[in-house]
């Protein structure tokens, strides 16, 4: 197998793999993406072609839901936060050194994957959302800005405000779709998006709609809390394995 076989390849497995991951939990496209991709392209050109697979299914998960105004009305400052914070931030990524870039991709995986195996279910009251989501919604955008993947600290947060189950994913469809879009003008406006990402971006497409509906039906066979303890001890140990890789 040529070089070039492998390389598609390698990138039909991967966008199946983040569509399952997707489609079971309603996250996790563009960070187990982004840390698969992370063995073989820079992080730049894995957030580029993140971009078409990640805006199409969030955009789904977006406007399939029943309370997408209310939603809207409720997280608006934090996302006006994200917007700002990532087109700035977005120099990070095309800045930055490669090794460091994928380290500090390690460790946003680890760190998130540690907090949610870890810590208690904590309520953020709602007469502080005022001020406190658009500070998570900058430092959600420094993050993705720096590494590429929008996790920490807004998914969560938003865990954290006590919405119902189809709220709660319907708002993460909100704040992907809003980083996806973000991160890509940042990456146009310093010149790191380009056609053939472009092209590679939309042929991930229906390997990311497959694993998403391969997800959807695994989700109906097994307990949640199982597939998320294994989801986040597989990005535990890919975190790792990128924070380490610098020394070996």
């Amino acid at each position: 197998m040529n070089e070039s076989m492998y390389f598609y390849v390698l990138l039909v497995v991967v966008f199946v793999l983040a569509g399952v991951v997707k489609g079971v939990t309603g996250m996790g496209l563009p960070t187990v993406a982004m840390g698969l991709l992370g063995g073989a392209l820079s992080p730049v050109a894995a957030a580029s072609m993140l971009f078409i697979p990640t805006f199409v299914t969030n955009a789904w998960q977006l406007l399939s839901g029943p309370s997408l105004g209310p939603i809207v009305r409720r997280l608006w400052p934090m996302m006006l936060a994200v917007v700002a914070v990532t087109l700035g931030s977005a120099a990070l990524l095309v800045r930055v050194d490669r090794t460091w870039s994928r380290v500090a991709l390690g460790v946003a995986l680890v760190v998130y994957a540690v907090y949610a195996l870890l810590a208690p279910v904590f309520r953020v009251p709602q007469r502080r959302e005022r001020w406190l989501g658009p500070l998570v919604g900058a430092l959600s955008g420094v993050v993705t800005g720096a590494t590429g993947v929008f996790v920490m600290p807004a998914v969560p947060y938003l865990q954290s405000l006590g919405l119902q189950r189809e709220e709660l994913v319907q708002a993460l469809g909100l704040a992907f779709t809003v980083s996806t879009i973000s991160l890509t003008t940042g990456l146009v406006l310093h010149g790191a998006f380009g056609i053939q990402q472009l092209g590679l971006s939309a042929l991930a497409v229906l390997p990311a709609l497959l694993g998403m509906w391969l997800g959807q039906v695994i989700r109906q066979r097994i307990s949640a809390r199982v597939f998320r303890a294994c989801f986040l001890g597989f990005l535990l140990l890919l975190g790792l394995e990128l924070v380490l890789r610098p020394l070996f």
